[in-house]
């Protein structure tokens, strides 16, 4: 299965470090945010990404063209032009990665991909959130319910959409970032089928995912929520990423499980 991530946006609210380097890659511990997003899904079993570019997309794509320059000790003869590499370090990882449009929102970035999804069942995630989500069992859960949709719901303060739900966890309406405190919100780690493009068909570049096609696949009772009761982070803010940082220095980090 597919994994779909989020790439492309300017991050304007971690300005400090996206004026030179878009979101995805802002390093955490030595490391772009990507990279353990990445990592997360690999290390359970889904190594095979698409990943959505936008703003500085050249960046993330001359990070994976020479990933074990990156990765490996190298020596470089400059007289000839030789490189030598040296404990090299290789990933079980293929990746994709598609120029969605600078300023493409992300319905738009989701409906420019599809052609590389195989009209499969795929996940989807934002290019800024870590977990330690167990991805078999929200699969699991997604299969169960038959639903096209499901979110991974975190309990968490209101900055984030606002989601409410019948007992048997069928999402009834679906809210972004609501006033006041939120209940459960969006926390990203999708699973979706290939249905759920009928609701990204038109001009989707000025839409947002979460503002019109989220919100008409719950009105629908296709949406679904797996409750996550462990570690969720977003990288919102360099509060954020501080907090991120002093985790992966700690050697505590929730969502490090390889």
């Amino acid at each position: 299965m597919k994994v779909v991530i989020l790439a492309g946006g300017l991050g304007t609210r971690l300005a400090e470090e996206t004026g030179i380097r878009p979101k995805p890659m802002v390093e955490i511990g030595g490391k772009p945010i990507l990279w353990h997003i990445m990592k997360i899904y690999a290390q359970q079993g889904f190594n095979e990404f698409v990943i959505c570019l936008g703003y500085k997309g050249y960046m993330i794509k001359e990070y994976f063209a020479n990933y074990f320059l990156h990765q490996s000790d190298v020596t470089i003869d400059l007289a000839t032009n030789k490189i030598e590499i040296h404990n090299s370090v290789s990933e079980d990882i293929k990746v994709t990665l598609v120029d969605t449009g600078v300023n493409t929102n992300t319905a738009g970035r989701i409906k420019r991909v599809q052609k590389y999804l195989n009209n499969e069942r795929f996940m989807l995630t934002y290019g800024d959130g870590v977990s330690d989500v167990n991805l078999r069992e929200l699969i699991k859960f997604h299969e169960q319910s038959g639903k096209l949709a499901t979110l991974t719901s975190i309990q968490l303060p209101g900055r984030f959409g606002n989601i409410e739900m019948d007992k048997s966890g069928v999402i009834t309406r679906f809210q972004e970032k609501p006033e006041g405190d939120g209940v459960w919100i969006n926390g990203g780690f999708f699973v979706m089928e290939p249905g759920i493009f009928k609701y990204l068909e038109g001009d989707m570049d000025d839409i947002q995912w979460e503002k019109k096609p989220l919100i008409d696949i719950a009105n629908d009772h296709q949406l679904m929520s797996f409750k996550h009761s462990g570690f969720w982070k977003c990288m919102d803010a360099i509060r954020d990423k501080t907090e991120l940082e002093d985790l992966w220095n700690s050697g505590k980090a929730p969502w490090k499980t390889w």
